[in-house]
């Protein structure tokens, strides 16, 4: 497996957990009872994104290392034999 494959693994697999990561931890402005005149009542007040990023990075890379070791090590080959 060629590292463009890997880093099209990973780069994938970051994409999908940052959009299971980021409704994490996000209070609107309505549950924070600190509405902005002209804003959407329910931004969020604190978004974390650097901590969402640092924790999409660390799940991405411990999954992308999963799939590509079982990839490596043949654990997907029954799914695509040629019959």
């Amino acid at each position: 497996m060629s590292i463009f494959t890997q880093i099209g693994i990973f780069f994938i697999v970051w994409w999908v957990v940052l959009f299971v990561t980021l409704p994490l931890w996000v209070q609107g402005q309505v549950e924070q009872e600190e509405v902005e005149p002209g804003t959407d009542p329910g931004a969020p007040v604190n978004p974390n994104l650097g901590r969402k990023f640092l924790l999409t990075t660390a799940i991405a890379l411990v999954v992308s290392i999963a799939i590509i070791a079982g990839i490596n090590l043949g654990l997907f080959d029954r799914f695509y034999q040629n019959k």
